[in-house]
């Protein structure tokens, strides 16, 4: 049965949700109303915002507001606005973000520039200006990070480096959140459909990810739902207690290299030498 507004494991929960209108945003953000949280979304494209809006109105009280995570005055703004129209906030999810589709050693810095600002330190901005409110209702943190934060990717190597510092944003917080109740955990999506928007070489427009990646383990890509499951679970009370950790939502793609073709062990009934 579907659930309303007032069911399911958030009720009364006052969520927002950065980077929030498309993609693992999005779901995310559907997902916390479905469960009875009231949800606020944040993203750069007024129009995606107004779609967004739209399309979450149906699934319980939400609201979309405009602000870069890669601007200090946007996300001090957004957040006051966001306590403004939620009455408090018991949850932050750091979802934001941008990547380019380079080496390390090949990546301008203007890039390095814009994607650790958006990244790295938007997620610190917000963990900062979001804090105070948090605390007050003994809230929690969300960080969406990357499996590439885990193991890196060579392809998109700045990528990976600031998902890592994502990862170690996480467990900080964590450590100063404890006296005042406040949890902070970090998600690690790996490949996930729908992709990306905000993806490109250096110098090229931002499109989204094509999804062209390898099957892991488990037997298929993730889905935008199955990260939208953990981050429901990291915000309820059931995690009360778990703070400071990560959770690769991957289907096993970093459990350890997995060859499945041109490999004796492909074959049925194959065995070891």
């Amino acid at each position: 049965m579907e659930m309303t507004a007032g069911q399911g494991r958030l009720p009364g929960k006052q969520v927002l949700v950065t980077g929030g209108t498309t993609g693992l945003g999005l779901a995310m953000a559907e997902r916390f109303l479905r469960e009875g949280a009231r949800v606020v979304v944040t993203g750069r494209d007024q129009e995606l915002g107004a779609r967004a809006q739209a399309a979450l109105g149906q699934a319980g009280p939400s609201w979309f507001l405009a602000a870069d995570a890669g601007d200090p005055d946007a996300v001090t703004r957004s957040v006051a606005a966001a306590v403004e129209r939620l009455g408090g906030l018991d949850v932050l999810v750091n979802n934001a973000g941008i990547g380019v589709q380079a080496s390390l050693l090949r990546t301008p810095l203007a890039d390095y520039d814009r994607l650790m600002d958006v990244n790295v330190r938007g997620y610190l901005l917000y963990a900062q200006a979001a804090y105070p409110h948090l605390a007050r209702r003994r809230g929690c943190m969300i960080h969406i990070a990357s499996d590439a934060g885990v193991w890196g990717e060579e392809s998109i190597g700045l990528y990976s480096v600031s998902k890592a510092a994502v990862v170690m944003l996480g467990k900080m917080l964590a450590l100063e959140g404890g006296p005042d109740g406040v949890r902070s955990n970090v998600l690690c999506p790996g490949d996930t459909w729908p992709g990306m928007r905000h993806m490109a070489p250096p110098g090229q427009e931002d499109r989204p990810e094509s999804g062209d990646w390898p099957v892991p383990p488990i037997g298929r890509i993730g889905e935008a739902r199955d990260v939208a499951a953990a981050a429901v679970f990291y915000a309820s009370d059931e995690a009360e207690f778990i703070t400071g950790t990560t959770l690769l939502v991957d289907g096993g793609m970093t459990a350890g290299y997995h060859q499945r073709e041109n490999s004796p062990l492909a074959e049925p009934g194959a065995s070891t030498p």
